[in-house]
């Protein structure tokens, strides 16, 4: 009998699976809505809901298949982390081996392949996460927006905010950012955009106007450069810490870079730079999904070595 191994990526926007048979071949996979937050009876619901659209949807594509499978083992990587959805999750999947953790994890070992290295995730917020060959760990960052998240969209948005309102009242330097926000956002005064930003503060809605940043910037505006500029030096910042703490110089390791953030040029540039010049590596786009990472390892989970094949293409 065929054995059956499930990968499941659950973030704030949406949800992923990934079906793998023995050999590694991925002959199932679905998408839907985001499953991370499980607080109360309706969210609880949803969370079931989609986790069982997606196993449902996921295993159609498995030939001769009627029902969802018994895996051999699983894989749940969550945003926000596992604790408050392990218990909801063991009552959803039947598996003989099942393994709940956070995202960051699935994302490195798809970024990587499941080999030694470093990912660093720059989308809403930002956080870095390593493994050795010894398989120590270790993260840098991913604190949430008050506390951390350096150099994520909802940071770079809140710095090219805080830019507007002081050239708009006298004290700080013409930036271009203060019409294209306004612009963007349909905003009387920088003022009124940031009540706005305070009164429905979606986190999300907010680090939407992140790639108004790097058009700035790549249209010669020196404050949207310096904005991104510290945002590239945050993040290869973490990256460092990783490094430092998993590994021992001149290693060179496997540095993936996650994330909407990453779409713009001069950012990235700047990133790769930082992480040359500080530990000696370079920095690559992820081999496969987080979600892949997540089958990865499952199939680790039960001992099987096999690799993945026909894993669908990366969505950026």
């Amino acid at each position: 009998m065929q054995h059956y191994y499930l990968g499941l990526d659950g973030g704030q926007s949406s949800t992923t699976a990934l079906i793998a048979d023995e050999q590694g071949r991925v002959v199932g996979s679905a998408e839907a809505g985001p499953c991370n937050h499980v607080t109360g009876p309706d969210a609880q619901a949803k969370f079931a809901t989609v986790i069982g659209d997606c196993l449902a949807q996921a295993s159609r594509d498995i030939a001769h298949a009627s029902t969802i499978p018994v895996f051999a083992a699983a894989c749940l990587g969550f945003s926000g982390g596992p604790e408050d959805k392990a218990a909801l999750a063991r009552k959803l999947i039947r598996s003989a081996r099942l393994k709940i953790t956070h995202d960051a994890e699935i994302a490195l070992t798809g970024a990587t392949a499941g080999e030694p290295g470093i990912v660093i995730i720059a989308g809403t917020g930002s956080i870095a996460f390593g493994r050795n060959a010894a398989g120590r760990t270790a993260r840098a960052g991913g604190w949430g927006y008050v506390f951390g998240d350096e150099g994520g969209g909802f940071d770079l948005v809140r710095r090219a905010l805080r830019a507007a309102l002081q050239f708009e009242e006298g004290w700080g330097p013409a930036t271009s950012l203060h019409s294209v926000l306004l612009k963007k956002a349909g905003a009387g005064s920088a003022i009124d955009l940031l009540h706005r930003f305070y009164s429905a503060p979606a986190r999300k809605t907010i680090a939407a106007f992140a790639p108004l940043v790097s058009e700035c910037a790549e249209a010669g505006d020196p404050v949207a450069q310096a904005v991104l500029a510290e945002s590239a030096d945050r993040l290869s910042w973490y990256v460092e810490g990783i490094y430092h703490n998993l590994f021992t110089p001149p290693e060179r390791v496997t540095i993936a870079y996650i994330g909407g953030v990453f779409r713009s040029a001069q950012l990235l540039r700047a990133f790769a730079e930082h992480v040359r010049t500080r530990i000696g590596c370079e920095p690559v786009s992820p081999r496969f999904s987080p979600a892949a990472g997540a089958v990865l390892e499952a199939l680790r989970l039960d001992g099987n070595p096999s690799q993945l094949t026909g894993v669908p293409e990366i969505k950026t």
